[in-house]
């Protein structure tokens, strides 16, 4: 009997689904863990799983091997025909401990991690994949910013006489004979995105879908991290460099979209507050931490910081008194940013018949 192809996977809450659908091997309580997660999107989880494995003939059953470090990584390679990474380093010296490996796939787009160069010289396939789950955290990231711009929590049904009343106001309409009609609750402080500086703390993948979707909106675009992006892509975003004081300073927006680590905790605290253009917003869809709670609470109190919108709480779930929760222009939400789950079922459904294709050629 031949045996089965092994395949290694960087572990990752997402990639686990891989040796759910190629190995099995894999623990019922993973599976049923998975069912559920997915249930409210996907109910027929096990008929998901049966579709892909019949669309990645040659590839079940499988042996996966989950690793968690380099060294591990390159241990588990020694027999491998496919590696799956995200942050792991692939470079000539895990290459030559994997004889026969096929294909190499990167768990996103960005290939920092991985030695082009050296995957070509060993004739190996590399895939990489556009993941749905981070076009959809950008798509989040603006819907928060239309609604904060747009004051759409508060306008929300705000189209009756009584409902404009319990405001606090009495209707006044215009004098049609000379003006428009638009905004007759009369709610000021709206914004357009138009125009409009947003500044994104960290230009990685998702950081990147946010900068497309703000050229696309007429923004400007500024961004800070260490080191600068090619100038093809900074062509392609329309996006600056700067110093973080500077993307501080001078934008109506700020994005942070850096990995949760504890040098991203505090990231924007109240020396960084103080320096932020009076009136600005913060849309946060990456977690919470890398925003101080007393500092940003502080700041939209004082004014200084115009409204907030986090999707990764601090505690979940949120206390039903929670200060967060009685501030106005502060927007939370539960974790929707990388919904729905058919974003990482559709990923891994690509990535799997993907490999399939390759391993089998």
């Amino acid at each position: 009997m031949a045996r089965p192809p092994v395949i290694v996977v960087e572990d990752d809450p997402f990639t686990r689904l891989i040796p759910i659908v190629l190995d099995p091997a894999s623990p019922d309580e993973r599976r049923a863990a998975f069912a559920d997660f997915m249930s409210h999107d996907e109910p027929d989880f096990g008929g998901w799983v049966k579709r892909v494995r019949d669309g990645s003939p040659g590839l079940y059953p499988a042996e996966v091997r989950m690793v968690e470090t380099q060294d591990e990584m390159r241990a588990a390679l020694k027999d491998a025909c496919a590696v799956v990474v995200e942050s792991l380093q692939v470079g000539p010296d895990d290459l030559a401990a994997a004889p026969t490996l096929k294909v190499v796939q990167k768990f996103g787009t960005g290939l920092r991690n991985i030695d082009t160069a050296a995957c070509a010289k060993h004739g190996l396939k590399l895939l990489t994949i556009r993941r749905r789950a981070n076009i959809s955290c950008a798509e989040h990231a603006f819907a928060l910013m239309l609604m904060l711009a747009r004051k759409l929590e508060t306008v929300s049904g705000l189209v009756t006489t009584g409902r404009i009343e319990q405001t606090g106001q009495k209707l006044r309409p215009y004098d049609r004979r000379y003006t428009p009609g638009g905004n007759y609750p009369r709610v000021g402080g709206t914004r357009a995105l138009y125009g409009a500086t947003i500044g994104i703390i960290g230009l990685g993948e998702i950081g990147r879908e946010i900068a497309l979707r703000a050229t696309a909106f007429g923004m400007r675009v500024l961004y800070h991290q260490r080191t600068r992006a090619p100038d093809a892509e900074e062509r392609e975003l329309k996006a600056t460099q700067v110093p973080l004081a500077t993307l501080l300073a001078e934008s109506d927006w700020i994005v942070p979209q850096v990995p949760t680590s504890p040098n991203s905790r505090d990231l924007i605290g109240r020396a960084e507050l103080a320096q932020i253009k009076r009136g600005s917003c913060i849309v946060n869809v990456a977690n919470a931490p890398i925003v101080n709670r007393d500092a940003v609470i502080d700041a939209l109190k004082s004014g200084r910081l115009g409204a907030f919108a986090l999707d990764v709480q601090y505690q979940e779930p949120l206390a039903d008194d929670d200060e967060l929760l009685r501030l106005p222009n502060v927007i939370l939400t539960p974790r929707m940013a990388g919904s729905p789950r058919h974003n990482g079922l559709d990923d891994f459904e690509e990535l799997i018949t993907g490999l399939a294709r390759e391993v089998r050629g």
